[in-house]
Formats: C-alpha cells, structure tokens, sequence
C-alpha cells in the first residue's frame, strides 16, 4: 500500500527532521517477518495495529523513536499519551536498576520506603481532601475501582458518564465507555448511563466563544466567556435527564474526563462540568475526575485537567504519565469515601510494589525539575495557534482544539456539514506524515480526529516540523 499512495520523489525538498544527537543501537533481534508470524499464532488476534504495514520499533530516547532500521520518528502521539517526560528517560532507568537490585517486589502487607515517599509526594500535587491513594496497574482498573468506590460510599448504583468518552476496557468498564468500537455484543453491566456529549464543534449547541483554551471552534454564537450559553443549555439538558431517567435520591457518581482522550479531544463548553459538579453534588451523588490523560501537567496551566473546571473532584483516577509507560496507576480519594471500602478486604498484588512506586516518583521529580508542565503551555500553545492556520488553507481542517500538549485535529470532507474525512484519505494522510517522519494518533467516533499528545520534551522546533509535515500531507488529498 505504501508504494501505491506515497509520492514525494517530486519535491525538491521535505521538512528536515529537527536534529538529534543521538545514535541507536544496531538492531540484533527477530526479523519484521518473524514477529509478524508469531503475532499471528501467539497473541491476541484483534490487537489494533496501526499503519499498513506496522511499524515495528526498536529503541526510544526523549521524543523520538527509531525502527529497526534505524529510522527516526518524531513521537506526537507518546504511547497513546503515555510517554509523558520522553522515551527511554535515564534518571527512570538508574532509578529502577537500584531499586530492583536492592528490593524488587515487597507486598503491602509489609512495610517498604518506596510506596510511603511515593504516596506521600502524589498527595501533595491534589487537593487537600485527596489525600488517600490507592495503587493500581492501569486506568481501566482504576476506573473500575472508582466505580466500586462510588456505589459503596453512596448507597447507590447508577453511574453516569458522557456519550463519546473512554474509560476502559474492562468488562465494568466497557459500560462505563460509550463507544460503539469497544463494546463487545455482550450483556452490558447494569447501572450504567450517558448523558449528552456537550461538544461545541458538532453538538446541538456552541460556537467560537465556548472553550477554555487559544484555539474556538468556528461556529457563530452569542456565548460570552463567563456566560457560556450553550454551557448552560447542556446543562440544563442534563438536570432534565436527572429528573426523569432517575430515582428521586440521586445517583451515585459521574465520570468526566477533563477533555476527552479516545473521543478525539473534545473540550467542554466553558462552566459546564463546575454546573454539572454542583447538581450532582446536591443530588447526593460523587464526581469522578478521569485524569488518565489530562493529568500531570500536560494540558499546560494546570497539574490536573479538573482544575480548568474550577472543582474539586471526589475522586481522581489517573494512569499513562503518571509512569511514563510503566505500568502504574491510582485513584486518589477523600478519608470519608475512603471508609466506605473498609466494609471488606481490598487488595492489589501489585500497586504500589517498590519498582512502580521508584518510577511514579522519579516521574514527578522530572516533571518540576525539567519544567515540563510549563513547557507543555509554552509548546503546545504555539502548536495550536500554528495548527489552527492550516484551517485557513486546507479545505479538510474543520476543528482544531486542545489544552497545552493534549490536541486534536478534526478533519473532515465539508466544513458546512462537518461531514468527517473519508477514511482512505485519512489513511493517506496519516501514513504520508510517518513517511515524512511523525508519529500521529487518531481518535473520534470515526476515526478522523488527529490525536497529538508527545511527550511533554517536545520543543518548539519539533512543533514547527509537525506542521510542515502535517500540511505538505494536506496538500496531498
């Protein structure tokens, strides 16, 4: 497929990779066509690969990645917003070589260092209240505990999340996400329900003063800052749906990601999640702050994306950066709701162990140290604004939207109906820019949102190399 869609032999010149000092080592390890046998006889048949032909990597160092070739790749996607303060870090690796040859796994039913230093420095980045962590292995279990959480603190069942969100695969909470895609035709769990998606790009209401951010989708509206109309109409629309789909006592929780991850970015009108906080609160119910990619530091003016909101969350699930791949996760609470789990004996082999604590706390060491929340304002704001004028010249950028270092890009086939980008011209897009050198993501309901989430490192050069990239790609639909 490559050979038929890439033809760049005709341009006297191509973006130039920033520069990188940086050598590989030779690759010595099983050939492309023997990890694609053993991936077919092996592993998990429906494993999603992307590309035509799948890009096998070999080695990674800060933001860029290099196949078993040797070829470099600017990283824009970190992991699927994982890789949060750049690949292969070595403070991350000295740090897990001491660790693991003084002590590599102590269950919690002992004592070890790590897990108190580590709970302990967490605790401090969140609210006062939040200060009770529980240590898990990935956001979906984090979110499937929040859900055990909620229900035993309050005594009640239904949960409540957006339509178009993305919190996990588990069987719990393959419910709890409401996208098509990852569901299985299965008996969903019950107690689960959506609520309108209040997307200001393609929802009933919004326009070019809704979002917190640089960057407004082009709608035409009445909406002021403070006074986000189409916030309140949401709103409204949800303290209906309250009303009638509902016991008269409430329900037990919500889920919001602070701006929606595997829904292609999608950012709230401006006051919508503090009215919708506040109505759940008053109906008795918690509010779970899904932070698995909004949070440390990434979307720039804050640590945590519910910040933006202007709420205090009852519960935080966070996972991704918050071990720059491994696999680590946790939910924070408050002592109240914490109690209600006491009612029986939870456990986790796992959470917590010496070496994820040692690299969730060198994370977010790295992350003051190295100032990397304020470079994901400062790069991911230019980026924006740089991104936002290929609108301008492309007939196919219908939205661009985002917060620091976590954007989409919508792409779409009208502008007027904002009808999304056929899928074979997204896929030729999307592997002409890794021809040319950049790992992008994709994401939305459709499959036709640009996913740009690399780790916070990036510099402005390698923004700048983005979008010649993602533009000269443009010009070949």
């Amino acid at each position: 497929m490559r050979d038929k869609i890439f033809n760049f032999r005709r341009y006297s010149s191509l973006p130039k990779l920033p520069e990188c000092d940086f050598v590989p080592n030779q690759y010595k390890g099983p050939s492309f066509k023997k990890m694609a046998d053993i991936r077919k006889s092996c592993l998990n048949p429906v494993l999603t690969t992307y590309y035509s032909k799948p890009l096998a990597i070999h080695q990674g160092h800060k933001q860029w990645l290099f196949d078993l070739d040797g070829k470099r790749y600017l990283d824009m996607f970190g992991g699927i917003c994982t890789v949060s303060v750049g690949h292969s870090h070595p403070r991350i690796s000295e740090a897990v070589n001491e660790q693991i040859r003084t002590l590599g796994h102590c269950s919690n039913v002992y004592y070890h260092p790590k897990i108190h230093e580590y709970a302990e420095k967490l605790a401090s980045k969140l609210p006062e209240k939040l200060k009770v962590i529980y240590f898990v292995n990935s956001g979906s279990e984090a979110n499937d505990l929040a859900v055990l959480l909620a229900r035993s603190f309050t005594g009640k069942h239904n949960i409540v999340s957006f339509q178009n969100c993305y919190h996990g695969m588990t069987y719990q909470t393959m419910a709890l996400t409401s996208n098509g895609y990852y569901k299985y035709p299965v008996m969903q769990n019950p107690g689960f329900f959506k609520t309108m998606n209040p997307d200001v790009y393609k929802g009933i209401w919004g326009g070019s003063h809704c979002r917190e951010g640089p960057v407004q989708a082009d709608r035409s509206c009445s909406c002021k800052i403070a006074e986000c109309e189409a916030g309140q109409n949401y709103l409204n629309q949800f303290q209906e749906e309250l009303k009638y789909e509902f016991p008269a006592n409430g329900i037990a929780g919500i889920f919001a990601e602070s701006i929606q991850g595997v829904g292609g970015v999608v950012q709230y009108p401006t006051n919508y999640i503090k009215g919708v906080h506040a109505t759940v609160k008053a109906s008795g119910g918690v509010f779970v702050s899904d932070e698995v990619q909004t949070g440390f530091g990434r979307t720039g003016d804050h640590f945590w994306g519910f910040e933006s909101h202007d709420i205090e969350p009852d519960i935080v699930t966070m996972a991704k950066g918050i071990g720059n791949g491994f696999p680590l996760a946790a939910v924070a609470t408050t002592a109240e709701v914490a109690q209600s789990l006491t009612k029986a004996t939870h456990f986790n082999t796992f959470g917590g162990n010496p070496i994820s604590s040692i690299v969730g706390l060198t994370v977010l060491n790295i992350i003051e140290e190295e100032n990397l929340q304020e470079n994901s304002k400062k790069v991911g704001t230019h980026l924006l604004l740089e991104l936002e004028k290929l609108k301008e010249h492309s007939a196919n950028v219908g939205d661009v939207r985002g917060q620091g270092l976590m954007i989409g890009v919508e792409l779409v086939s009208d502008k007027a109906t904002r009808a999304p980008l056929e899928s074979s011209k997204f896929m030729t897009l999307w592997e002409n820019c890794l021809e040319m050198g950049v790992i992008l993501g994709k994401g939305g309901l459709h499959g036709n949102v640009l996913r740009i989430k690399p780790p916070m490192c990036i510099t402005k050069e390698d923004a700048d190399f983005t979008v010649e990239v993602l533009q000269l790609a443009l010009n070949q639909l």
